[in-house]
């Protein structure tokens, strides 16, 4: 069993290291890469999309040339644990995701997605153990088009300096920095 270029136990200790644990959201996101990549063409330059913001983003970049800091990933905090790979200059992809329907077999993975055990109540051991039987048996697949406004890259503009705390700005964001608009600093 592979998972893009690793085996799977290549692929946890990578998630381990980058992630942190052998989260499995970032296990099962490796499923949904490779599955993804397998029905995309090969030689294709192609940007992501990642409906949620937790651990799917993190499989996404460790398995494809798409990251949050070059722009090819974008993630829309859509709610559902999908990804999608398309093309840059045609937006037509895929579109995978963990597929409720094929759930019941996998009681185990069916809890993590749903919540319904606590982090305390479940078994890691267990989860990963599920994973690694269900694979990709539990994702489904389908084609889609990207709208065109999607893609594109977002340009910074013009950066100027912040006459408030003296840092480069891009000057779109308005007389001062955002940073000085609305501060996530106290003090």
């Amino acid at each position: 069993m592979h998972i893009v270029k690793h085996t799977f136990e290549e692929y946890l200790q990578v998630v381990k290291t980058f992630h942190g644990s052998e989260a499995p959201g970032v296990v099962i996101g490796g499923f949904m890469v490779d599955l993804a990549i397998r029905h995309i063409p090969d030689g294709i330059l192609y940007n992501a999309i990642c409906e949620t913001r937790s651990c799917l983003p993190d499989a996404i970049q460790l398995l494809t040339p798409c990251t949050i800091g070059n722009g090819w990933l974008k993630v829309m905090p859509l709610g559902r644990f999908a990804l999608a790979l398309y093309d840059k200059y045609t937006n037509e992809g895929v579109r995978v995701f963990v597929d409720t329907q094929k759930l019941e077999a996998w009681p185990e993975i069916k809890a993590w997605l749903f919540k319904l055990k606590t982090s305390s109540e479940q078994s890691p051991e267990s989860i990963a153990r599920e994973i690694a039987q269900a694979g990709e048996n539990i994702l489904s697949i389908q084609r889609i088009h990207v709208r065109p406004e999607i893609g594109k890259k977002i340009s910074k503009g013009q950066i100027g300096v912040c006459p408030r705390c003296g840092e480069a700005y891009p000057i779109n964001d308005g007389e001062v920095c955002l940073a000085c608009q609305e501060s996530p600093y106290t003090g």
